[in-house]
């Protein structure tokens, strides 16, 4: 039987991620905190200003559909790092550093300048550049940066008055304005310390060498549906798409497509086998994850013929679990005794209308709430 255009098309393309893992590229992964895909411009945001993780996006692959599998960043930062769920998370987890560490990289999570200058000879590295707390009430953002947000309404940004259901950081949601002007003026301020990090890259010549990827372990509120934080900001826990949203950036100079944006449903579950497979490092057998490989859509090219890309993420986090495919999106709490939601994403974006009770949404309810079941017991 004579291949496919299509299968002949993508066995001469294929080999495009399998020569760049053989490279063993150097990886700067930068993951903020509090730092939801919707507060950034490359994500369509017109009123917080991010132009240099824009112009990560613009020269590299942005995946447009990233979801955590937690609504709090302690643990979704973990699912990142280790590929495990929440209830699979130990201590004793191997993460991405030990795996890369084990195959001879140098890995690294100290200051990011330093780490890079000290670097010598041809060992790859692994550099983990972390901001934790973003949004923390703090002194340490210049008046430059909220100089620029001075004058700034906010009136496009969609946030609401304080909903009954408020809970954590509510006081904030009192003098909303001011406060969204300080959590812009530090989401600028972490903006700009993405162009040093590039241009040092840049200036020791380690850029074309070397993978971008640049992401978040939890997103944030800021005052849609009546709420300030994550998850935790209402009783109960919820998993809004502001929260669960995470940016998801692949910047590699000359390997990966620019200006590409994709449309696979991805888990923070799926970055441990996909950065596995692009350095040909053995995930851990003995973890049972969950998350599979995207590295095909990262290099644009397709998946299997016989192992197509399954739109379909899941979460959990006290009590509350969620699973979401590209139209809908079911949330159980309590062992499903509620309060529960069901939201049609195509039609009702900020999630405003609760389907859980209405029959003509019966089917889609049953349905995902099978797969999470069978998540949960495989």
């Amino acid at each position: 039987m004579r291949p496919t255009r299509r299968e002949v098309l993508f066995a001469a393309a294929a080999p495009a991620f399998a020569k760049a893992a053989a490279r063993r590229p150097n990886i700067v992964l930068v993951v903020a905190d509090d730092l939801g895909a919707w507060m950034l411009g490359c994500y369509g945001n017109q009123v917080i200003r991010t132009p240099n993780i824009d112009l990560l996006a613009r020269s590299g692959t942005r995946f447009l559909y990233h979801i955590g599998c937690a609504p709090a960043g302690e643990r979704n930062r973990a699912a990142l790092l280790t590929g495990r769920p929440p209830h699979q998370q130990g201590s004793q987890d191997p993460r991405v550093s030990d795996l890369l560490a084990s195959a001879g990289y140098v890995c690294g999570s100290a200051n990011a300048l330093e780490f890079l200058d000290s670097h010598k000879g041809d060992q790859p590295f692994f550099l983990a550049v972390n901001q934790f707390n973003l949004l923390a009430p703090n002194d340490k953002v210049p008046a430059k940066y909220h100089e620029m947000y001075a004058q700034t309404s906010f009136d496009g940004l969609g946030w609401e008055p304080v909903a009954p259901n408020a809970a954590r950081d509510k006081d904030l949601l009192a003098s909303i304005v001011p406060n969204l002007r300080r959590c812009a003026a530090a989401i600028t301020a972490f903006d700009d310390q993405i162009q040093p990090l590039v241009a040092r890259l840049d200036q020791r010549g380690l850029r074309e060498n070397t993978l971008i990827v640049f992401t978040s372990a939890s997103g944030f509120l800021l005052g849609r549906h009546g709420l300030w934080s994550d998850g935790l900001a209402s009783e109960p826990v919820n998993m809004y798409e502001e929260v669960m949203a995470t940016p998801m950036i692949w910047n590699w100079r000359g390997q990966i497509p620019v200006e590409a944006a994709r449309p696979e449903l991805v888990s923070a579950c799926d970055f441990l086998p996909t950065l596995c497979e692009l350095t040909g490092v053995a995930p851990p057998r003995d973890r049972n994850l969950p998350g599979r490989s995207y590295l095909p859509a990262v290099f644009n090219q397709p998946f299997p013929k016989k192992q197509p890309w399954r739109n379909l993420v899941f979460g959990e986090f006290r009590g509350v679990e969620m699973a979401r495919d590209t139209r809908y999106k079911l949330v159980l709490r309590n062992q499903g005794q509620g309060p529960n939601e069901l939201f049609d994403l195509r039609a009702d974006p900020r999630e405003k209308v609760n389907q859980y009770a209405n029959l003509a949404f019966v089917t889609m309810r049953d349905r995902l709430s099978a797969e999470l079941d069978a998540w949960r017991k495989k």
